[in-house]
């Protein structure tokens, strides 16, 4: 079992950043991948970013290419999401997720275990 506490979330103004924070509890941590998601009201819930088990290799959604930069420090169990420029439609509940693989999937249902999620509210 792997639990998960984000946090870092926030209102911030159009243009700005904020920096979220997931931190996992178990210690094989460093040997998974994993993901930040996004569920918007209304809206389906997202793929943001993935990151594998060394950091080595990364994948971004095209809406945050170039804007946000998904990273972890296994020494601390925590992986976060670092968001400049950010924008209206940014605006979601972000939650991080755990692939029990050390492989990256833009898939949510590739992902066994879910954080409870962090609001982000970027307003114009």
């Amino acid at each position: 079992q792997v639990q998960l506490v984000e946090s870092g979330g926030g209102l911030v103004q159009a243009g700005g950043s904020l920096r979220l924070s997931c931190a996992a509890s178990r210690r094989t941590f460093s040997y998974y991948a994993m993901a930040w998601f996004r569920q918007a009201p209304g809206k389906e819930r997202e793929f943001v970013a993935a990151i594998s088990w060394s950091g080595g290799s990364t994948d971004y959604a095209d809406s945050v290419k170039g804007r946000f930069t998904i990273s972890r420090d296994n020494a601390k169990n925590t992986v976060y999401l670092q968001m400049n420029s950010l924008k209206p439609e940014d605006t979601a509940t972000y939650y991080c997720a755990v692939r029990p693989s050390p492989m990256i999937s833009p898939r949510g249902a590739d992902y066994s275990y879910w954080g409870q999620g962090t609001q982000v509210t970027v307003s114009s």
